[in-house]
């Protein structure tokens, strides 16, 4: 990918859910919570949908976070849920109130629509493989390094600018340096209201060590992208864990 080439985006919308635990809830809870008995209901709800010809996901793949250095979890993790069009996200809050065990655990949680660019497509070196014991799905995949920088804006800035300098000249020097250092797959998703949106952005890069992601780190040069990204209140989150809902 070089500068002012055009990337496609992929059909439909990206919805993603932040999702944080509620205080007394331990991190494994959550998670036991959110795998076992959340993330059926919601395959099976989108299954009745799809076969009623109604409007559903068609990609259901769940992100889980580590702790950043001082122990934290800013975020637990991430739901991304693919549809053919964004869904509203005004004054909408899943969770409130709890529908199942795994709200009563977590935060309510709002839709964030993105459109997203698969800049490279790594996805055969990330393979899903469904659970042959039992039902196919959830299932996991692990093997990786998950890199996500959730990216804020700076107060001011043109927002169209923003997204235009992100797609046509930071993406291609991403782009450029991980296929350098050997990166397995990298996406942009881009807020299709970056003014109401929590992030302008999200950024996912995927490493198949520690090793590459320090490579990345030490070869990636400055290209404007600090003119309209803040470094208050932007993360750059890991993750090895995916959990696999529908493809």
């Amino acid at each position: 990918m070089t500068a002012q080439q055009s990337l496609v985006p992929t059909k439909g919308a990206k919805m993603l859910y932040l999702i944080r635990r509620r205080p007394g809830v331990s991190r494994e809870e959550l998670i036991v919570h959110w795998f076992a008995r959340h993330m059926p209901l919601v395959i099976e709800s989108q299954r009745k949908a799809s076969a009623a010809g109604k409007f559903h996901a068609w990609r259901y793949i769940a992100t889980l976070y580590d702790a950043n250095a001082e122990g934290q979890h800013v975020w637990d993790g991430v739901a991304a849920l693919s549809f053919d069009s964004a869904l509203s996200t005004a004054g909408v809050a899943h969770g409130e109130p709890p529908m199942d065990s795994f709200q009563e655990r977590a935060f309510s949680y709002s839709p964030w629509a993105t459109r997203e660019y698969v800049v490279i497509d790594g996805s055969g070196h990330l393979p899903i493989t469904p659970s042959t014991l039992g039902v196919p799905y959830p299932c996991t995949r692990s093997g990786f390094l998950k890199i996500s920088f959730l990216v804020k804006a700076k107060a001011g800035v043109d927002l169209v600018a923003f997204h235009e300098h992100w797609q046509y000249v930071h993406a291609p020097n991403v782009a450029a340096v991980m296929q350098k250092v050997g990166g397995m797959r990298y996406v942009l998703n881009l807020s299709v209201e970056p003014d109401v949106a929590p992030f302008a952005g999200m950024a996912e890069l995927w490493f198949h060590s520690v090793e590459d992601w320090r490579r990345y780190r030490a070869t990636i040069q400055p290209d404007g992208m600090e003119r309209f990204a803040s470094d208050e209140g932007t993360l750059v989150l890991r993750s090895v864990t995916e959990m696999i809902g529908i493809t």
